[in-house]
């Protein structure tokens, strides 16, 4: 509860304070990019309980000849690029926690597809409300592997408590002005999530920020 507590207030605080800097970003992305302004995806939260993300767009809806959406490295815009780099494009999840859909800290809310491909242990991330950020992001971000990704967040589940999210919010600032651990070493954005012990059908790109909800 009082995690709830400290989450809420910080969050409104955070929209109320930010909200002119808010307003004015989202009037720079609907220039450059146009509508929409934010990219809205259906994530699994706590206890696997679906809810909406809310982001602030970085991809352009560019399609290939076939009508599928070409790759992420080619419509992640400069703009993108830097809103990612900067983490603005997750202002918007303060809405999110607000409504108690995410917290400030907890494992980051991954696909929905995803769910069916987690070892039983891996699974154990969902035991808790996802976060802004986490453990894992600040021990790597996206440079690390799904597996130690993982890991890191069934850590957090186990080792949670207030000083430790205060551990994690500080690193958080550090790593963001910083700029570490921005991309995955493989792709513009953290490749898809596979599943362990047998192939699966694809069901779409791990990070894209055009899908509908």
């Amino acid at each position: 509860m009082a995690k709830r507590i400290f989450d809420f207030l910080s969050a409104f605080a955070g929209l109320v304070v930010l909200a002119p800097f808010l307003f004015a970003l989202s009037a720079v992305i609907l220039l450059t990019l146009g509508p929409p302004v934010f990219f809205c995806q259906r994530r699994p939260g706590r206890g696997g309980r679906i809810f909406k993300i809310w982001k602030f767009r970085t991809m352009t809806n560019d399609r290939g000849a076939d009508g599928t959406p070409l790759p992420d490295e080619m419509r992640l815009t400069r703009l993108g690029r830097f809103l990612r780099s900067t983490s603005l494009d997750e202002f918007p999840e303060l809405w999110n926690v607000v409504n108690g859909d995410m917290s400030l800290v907890g494992p980051r809310p991954l696909l929905v597809s995803y769910l069916e491909r987690y070892t039983p242990e891996e699974a154990r991330r969902h035991e808790v409300r996802p976060g802004i950020t986490g453990w894992a992001q600040v021990n790597g971000r996206n440079a690390t592997s799904w597996e130690e990704r993982l890991r890191m967040d069934v850590w957090y589940v186990d080792h949670r408590s207030f000083w430790l999210d205060l551990r994690i919010l500080l690193m958080t600032v550090s790593i963001v002005l910083n700029r570490k651990g921005i991309n995955s070493p493989l792709a513009a954005t953290m490749p898809e999530l596979r599943a362990r012990g047998g192939d699966y059908p694809r069901q779409g790109r791990s990070n894209t920020d055009n899908a509908g909800p």
